[in-house]
């Protein structure tokens, strides 16, 4: 008495089927396949952004420095005609 048996089962998709209507019922299964889908894709998103933060940040290697000379720098500026 306390376990589901064959009997409930069918009493339960009968009235599913009594509600919904043979139509409607491959677009209602394709709605809550849908639904089940993307709750999965969450709970996989959450263990991802989970084992992210645990593990240790990698630091971006470091850029190299370009030196600059004085002479390449004043090359592209002229000098002002001194005013009197």
């Amino acid at each position: 008495m306390g376990g589901l048996s064959i009997w409930h089962i069918l009493l339960v998709l009968i009235a599913i089927l009594i509600i919904f209507g043979a139509g409607k019922l491959p677009k209602v299964m394709n709605d809550m396949a849908k639904g089940i889908k993307s709750f999965k894709e969450g709970l996989n998103d959450e263990e991802k952004t989970e084992k992210q933060k645990q593990s240790p940040k990698k630091l971006p290697a470091p850029k190299k420095l370009v030196k600059t000379t004085k002479s390449s720098a004043s090359s592209k500026t002229k000098p002002k005609p001194k005013k009197k």
